[in-house]
């Protein structure tokens, strides 16, 4: 009996395959070899990155914050451990933005936790 192979499906996984390597360069676009690791390399560095742009994301909020809190004579750990203190419960992605775009309410805040 002849072997059996799936040359629909196989040749349907590769086509997909060179569909995402779309606007590749070279033989990266054409080539299934080239193709299917520059693709997986790609998707490992995008699985990396998802990680570490929230960490990113987190040092600039506490950056702005601290820079923020400096203004008003407060270091970054005392303000959050006074907003703490005081039950207000504001992420420091909004209050990052408060810092940057709205200083006038940041310093609402900075003043009402000095209190």
């Amino acid at each position: 009996m002849p072997r059996s192979v799936n040359h629909v499906a196989s040749r349907a996984k590769r086509k997909k395959m060179l569909k995402n390597a779309k606007g590749f360069f070279g033989r990266r676009k054409n080539v299934w070899t080239v193709a299917k690791n520059t693709l997986e390399k790609g998707w490992q560095y995008a699985y990396r990155d998802r990680k570490t742009k929230k960490r990113e994301y987190r040092q600039l909020w506490i950056q702005r914050i601290n820079a923020g809190a400096r203004i008003y004579g407060m270091s970054y750990s005392s303000l959050m451990g006074a907003l703490k203190a005081a039950n207000i419960d504001l992420d420091r992605k909004v209050l990052a933005d408060l810092a940057m775009n709205n200083p006038e309410a940041f310093e609402a805040l900075v003043n009402q936790v000095k209190k």
